[in-house]
């Protein structure tokens, strides 16, 4: 049921959220961090439909970043397990909810069977009209920027554009957002105050929201608290609002 209050406020389009301290939560809880990111994994799903039904047209998750290859080898052998898993338990809940899920990042470093998983995923639910969720996966902002550039250093080389040309625009249609609204709100549970390499270019005038509540207990009332912040901001964009 939709929160009376925030019925009456504008709600973002394009949503992000870092999904920080499953492991920390776990271990409150005596458990193995594992536990940690397979409640974090069954969060995604609750948190997608609750945006659903919210009416926010885009959410992107922080799931794997470039720089977690560094954790202990056997948590990113389970980390790496996740998109099975994710395919295997909500399958049929985002059909029902018309949920279209894309990919963010990196395929070089993934696994076969992982990037077969990932390609299948999107295939099944490219038609779809719902709410789209963008699973950032190995995903880094700087490597995402990095690899923009070449492109357009690509496109420079074969003459389809020239280097005084170049605008931002063109920088943007090599993002994997791309096709995305804009970002309006990025949200970061767990306590932690800062962005992690998550979306850099695209938060430039994104809302940013930090709460304490770790990610797998983060809840649709956590949402609309943080849509409720997201009506209170000035937003602005390097202007002034007219008087």
């Amino acid at each position: 049921m939709k929160n009376k209050k925030i019925e009456k406020l504008k709600i973002p389009k394009h949503v992000a959220i870092i999904l920080d301290g499953n492991g920390r939560w776990a271990k409150k809880r005596y458990m193995p961090r594992t536990f940690g990111h397979s409640a974090g994994v069954e969060n995604i799903r609750k948190i997608t439909l609750a945006a659903s039904e919210l009416g926010i047209k885009a959410l992107s998750v922080y799931a794997f970043s470039t720089e977690n290859w560094s954790r202990p080898k056997s948590e990113v052998d389970y980390l790496m397990k996740l998109p099975g898993e994710f395919e295997k338990k909500f399958k049929d809940d985002f059909k029902d909810y018309d949920v279209k899920v894309i990919f963010s990042g990196r395929k070089t470093q993934l696994s076969k069977e992982n990037i077969d998983i990932l390609n299948r995923i999107t295939e099944n639910t490219k038609d779809r009209k719902g709410i789209i969720l963008n699973i950032c996966f190995d995903y880094g902002s700087h490597i995402e920027i990095t690899e923009a550039v070449k492109h357009i250093a690509t496109d420079v080389l074969d003459k389809k554009i020239k280097p005084e040309e170049i605008e931002p625009k063109h920088i943007e249609q090599y993002l994997y957002t791309k096709d995305l609204p804009k970002l309006d709100l990025l949200i970061r549970p767990s306590g932690e105050i800062r962005l992690s390499n998550f979306l850099l270019w695209q938060a430039a005038y994104a809302e940013l929201y930090f709460c304490k509540t770790y990610w797998p207990a983060f809840s649709k009332k956590d949402l609309e608290k943080a849509i409720i912040e997201f009506n209170h901001r000035n937003r602005r964009f390097g202007g002034l609002k007219k008087q």
